[in-house]
This record gives C-alpha cells, sequence and structure tokens, in this order.
C-alpha cells in the first residue's frame, strides 16, 4: 500500500514538473478572444468573473488538467474543443502578460 502512494505522489510531481510545450503566443491570444476566454478572466488574464490567470500562469500541467476538467462554474474544454496545440498557444500567450506596475510606482496613487 505505501508503494502505492509513494508511486502516486512520484507520478504527480513528474506532472507537475512538465515543461509546457512549445506555444506560438501571438495566435494564443487570438484564441484566447475567440474562445471567449477574456468573458471571465479579463483580457490579460486579469480576473473578474473567473480566476485571474496572469501573469505568471499556473504550471503547465496543472493549467491542462484544470482547462480540460474544471472544478468550478467554467465549462470543461476538451481536446475536441481546444486541441492540444492551440492550449499550449494560449498558455503561451499567457506567459507573455507582464505583471502590472506597483502601486507605489504609480504617481497618481501617491499624491494623497
Amino acid at each position: 500500500m505505501k508503494f502505492l502512494i509513494i508511486l502516486g505522489m512520484m507520478s504527480s510531481a513528474a506532472l507537475w514538473g512538465q515543461q509546457a510545450p512549445k506555444g506560438d503566443a501571438k495566435n494564443g491570444q487570438k484564441l484566447f478572444e475567440s474562445y471567449g476566454c477574456y468573458q471571465c478572466h479579463g483580457h490579460v488574464g486579469q480576473g473578474g468573473a473567473g480566476a485571474r490567470i496572469a501573469p505568471k500562469p499556473i504550471p503547465w500541467a496543472a493549467f491542462s488538467k484544470y482547462v480540460r476538467h474544471p472544478l468550478d462554474q467554467m465549462p470543461p474544454y476538451t481536446e475536441k474543443v481546444v486541441p492540444d496545440n492551440q492550449l499550449a498557444d494560449i498558455y503561451a500567450y499567457l506567459e507573455t502578460i507582464p505583471a502590472p506596475p506597483a502601486a507605489k510606482s504609480v504617481p497618481l496613487l501617491n499624491n494623497q
């Protein structure tokens, strides 16, 4: 029994360390818009009705698993709906989104 638990933990760790496939960020941005991801996650992944997914999206394996089998109200996007290469493009787009500036670096926010 202990062996099965350890084996499961090892395979899970290997999955989480999996590198994202190479994707095309420009195409990913188009797909993000055309699939309507922006409707819940915002145009730059900032969140809204859905979770904030940028900058720095979750690891590829977790992202892919969640998109395919979401836990909350997000509909599942199976491989028939969003092929793996397109999902990799969307992930590549999310990785290109820069972090917002720190509040203290925005002059208007510091004039009190």
